[in-house]
């Protein structure tokens, strides 16, 4: 029973990409914002795990949040991106019908959305879509063309959206996961497992799958909310050509299926799944890969199984209505919910957070702007990308630069150091993976993984011994047996 150790005008809980750009929509006024994360790092849960499509908007049910944010999040993707600094391609998206029947499906979203607000959508014929995507199987009828669609990189997105809400005031708490608050004069005190606390007058519920827990513990059991589980299939960068478009199949009640994608970083990504479950765990399994396979292998010739570089696994929440939650709290005064966010809540997170500032928020917050507000972020120009000029240029002024740590990706201990240093700053080795891609090539961090920590234990100043994976639990190294 204690008042926070520092006093917030608004938490912010959950560290995905919709809490990552609810918090950096929040530092454009002049108001003092905190993210609790339960992780060690940021863009731990769904965020992490997904397949990074920009959806055009037309599979929304009409009226919806999920169409009003996914279209408006849509237009407002490529400036996002640009200003974050990340990656994003507008390749075109394709839904691929196998019958006359699903024909008429693809007529249907079509025609919802035109209704929805999307621009440019047409059916083309087999053979049309054949010479776009030449690898698409014989049996496919035709396709949905929306030239909308686009690819982006999820976790590049929300660790961007961060480290620029930090860099514009915000602050940072990993490892705190909310379990108890207590009302008291207009002020939420918000503690954390490991007995530290904060006090905000405002709380935005972001927490993903926690969403309906994080709801519960400030008053508001109303929020019910389901899991689907989606595994999915990483090939290496050499089939990443096979598709230029994203290939979707006609979706059914239970999500838009399987998908072959090319990713913004030039891989090949094959899934999800759907599997409803009550327990939401990210395990890997034979018969979700089988699943996978035999899917793609009906979209496309020849799926590339043998250049498969990873697997893994995501979850993501639906409401029981099946429309995002994006609201006010009607018996908690002072929360606000944004849960259920599931497909197209990638595309729809710019929107989303707008909508929370400028709608939700109290208007006291939005009185005044952050003068110092920059929502500019100094892009991550991968070392191998550069010029020879530059990387010379570069080496010249940090030897780190010089140095080549991962094998696969190409990534230098500068780019590391960098990544270690910056907002949010990372400090487990999949926390460097995330922001470098480290670890993401052919031999999955076999090679450069004890590098890393390395230089994670030397730049953080603790052993080598302390040094984790993902968190605490996933220790790499126990001591010394020599």
């Amino acid at each position: 029973n204690k008042t926070g150790d520092k006093m917030y005008d608004i938490a912010v809980i959950g560290g995905g990409v919709i809490g990552g750009a609810v918090l950096r929509e929040l530092t454009v006024y002049d108001v003092k914002v905190v993210m609790l994360e339960k992780e060690s790092d940021v863009c731990m849960g769904a965020s992490k795990a997904n397949s990074g499509i920009v959806h055009a908007g037309f599979d929304a049910k009409t009226g919806t949040l999920k169409a009003r944010f996914n279209v408006l999040g849509n237009t407002m993707m490529k400036k996002y991106a640009k200003d974050l600094g990340v990656k994003y391609k507008n390749n075109g998206s394709l839904v691929v019908a196998f019958s006359e029947e699903e024909r008429e499906t693809l007529k249907e979203l079509k025609l919802r959305g035109n209704q929805n607000g999307v621009k440019g959508l047409k059916i083309i014929s087999g053979k049309k879509l054949r010479v776009l995507e030449p690898s698409v199987t014989d049996t496919a009828v035709c396709a949905l063309y929306a030239k909308t669609g686009g690819i982006v990189c999820p976790y590049e997105l929300t660790i961007a959206s961060i480290g620029n809400a930090m860099d514009n005031g915000a602050d940072l708490l990993t490892d705190f996961k909310v379990v108890r608050a207590e009302k008291r004069s207009g002020w939420f005190d918000i503690f954390s497992e490991n007995g530290k606390c904060v006090s905000a007058k405002t709380v935005i519920n972001c927490a993903g799958a926690g969403c309906a827990e994080v709801s519960k513990i400030f008053g508001d059991d109303s929020v019910k909310i389901g899991y689907r589980k989606g595994e999915y299939i990483l090939c290496d960068k050499e089939r990443g050509g096979t598709v230029k478009r994203t290939l979707f199949f006609t979706p059914t009640v239970k999500g838009k299926g399987v998908l072959v994608t090319q990713t913004v970083d030039g891989n090949l990504l094959l899934g999800p799944t759907a599997e409803e479950t009550d327990n939401p765990t990210t395990e890997v399994t034979a018969f979700g890969i089988t699943e996978i396979i035999a899917k793609a292998s009906r979209i496309i010739n020849r799926v590339p199984v043998a250049d498969t570089i990873t697997s893994f696994a995501g979850v993501r929440t639906y409401s029981q209505t099946h429309d995002f939650i994006v609201e006010k709290s009607k018996v908690a005064e002072g929360l606000i919910n944004v849960c259920g966010i599931e497909s197209p809540g990638l595309t729809s997170a710019p929107a989303i957070a707008r909508y929370v500032a400028e709608e939700l928020i109290p208007a006291e917050y939005r009185k005044h702007y952050n003068l110092r507000f920059n929502g500019k972020r100094k892009p991550y120009n991968a070392f191998s990308e550069l010029s020879e000029r530059k990387k010379n240029k570069l080496i010249g002024k940090d030897p780190a630069f010089g140095r080549v740590v991962c094998r696969c990706e190409k990534v230098t201990e500068g780019e590391i150091v960098e990544a270690i240093r910056q907002n949010p700053q990372a400090k487990t080795v999949d926390a460097v993976k995330r922001r470098t891609r480290s670890g993401m090539g052919r031999c999955q961090g076999g090679f450069c993984q004890p590098r890393v920590a390395e230089i994670l234990s030397r730049e953080l100043g603790i052993s080598l011994t302390e040094i984790t994976k993902n968190g605490k639990g996933s220790e790499i190294l126990t001591g010394k047996n020599k």
